[in-house]
């Protein structure tokens, strides 16, 4: 007679109420054991911590900014327990949030999956088995654009970075900037900073980066 096998322990991180409770019943019914639900970031983290689970799955943007808060959680989470599997939950394909999350502990033991694709119940239990077992799990979706991603000169660029570069094309200066997102100006000349140095325009006597940096958005936005 085989030994009974363990439940794999979960902790599940989603802002949204009533997906969190049906994801965790849903968990439930397949044999995972939800140790911890959270709708934040710094709950994801605390509950880690605390918890030590096998697998977290986590939707990419949570409060308080919903950029990558709940990626960035996931993955300091593996940077001190890399034995920690991850899925990650997403609307939009977010390259630059799965490399980061791919570059992680090796590659093992993460999934990248679009909220809107999950549609058969079973796969996805499944899927989150194989993740917590080791492997690694994309969406095609997602494979497709990453392999495309080194003809995207703006693929480096985080969330908030390309939306600070959508609002310079937009005509908004610095401070124009930091009053729409609510941020120090100061943090928007980092941002901007950031975004020149990405699409690698150094300073020179003849030409203006603002202008180039925009030019290569509206390349981008052009395809």
């Amino acid at each position: 007679m085989q030994p009974e096998r363990s439940a794999i322990r979960v902790v599940l991180a989603e802002d949204g109420l009533l997906l969190r409770e049906g994801l965790a019943s849903l968990l439930g019914r397949f044999g995972f054991e939800v140790v911890a639900t959270v709708g934040d970031a710094e709950g994801l983290r605390a509950a880690g911590a605390e918890h030590e689970p096998d697998l977290v799955v986590t939707d990419i943007r949570m409060p308080p900014g919903f950029t990558d808060e709940g990626l960035r959680a996931a993955v300091e989470l593996r940077r001190t327990r890399p034995g920690t599997a991850v899925v990650a939950l997403s609307q939009y394909v977010e390259l630059s949030y799965a490399s980061d999350l791919l570059d992680s502990a090796d590659g093992r033991g993460v999934g990248y999956l679009l909220k809107d694709r999950v549609v058969d119940v079973e796969e996805f239990a499944a899927t989150l088995r194989s993740v917590a077992a080791g492997a690694t799990v994309v969406d095609p979706q997602v494979v497709r654009q990453l392999l495309q991603r080194q003809r995207d000169p703006l693929s480096s660029l985080s969330a908030r970075e390309r939306e600070v570069l959508g609002l310079i094309a937009e005509g908004c200066s610095n401070a124009a900037i930091a009053r729409t997102l609510v941020v120090s100006e100061a943090t928007v000349g980092k941002h901007v900073g950031s975004i020149f140095g990405k699409l690698d325009l150094p300073p020179t006597e003849s030409t203006h980066r603002r202008v180039l940096a925009v030019l290569a958005y509206l390349r981008n936005s052009a395809r």
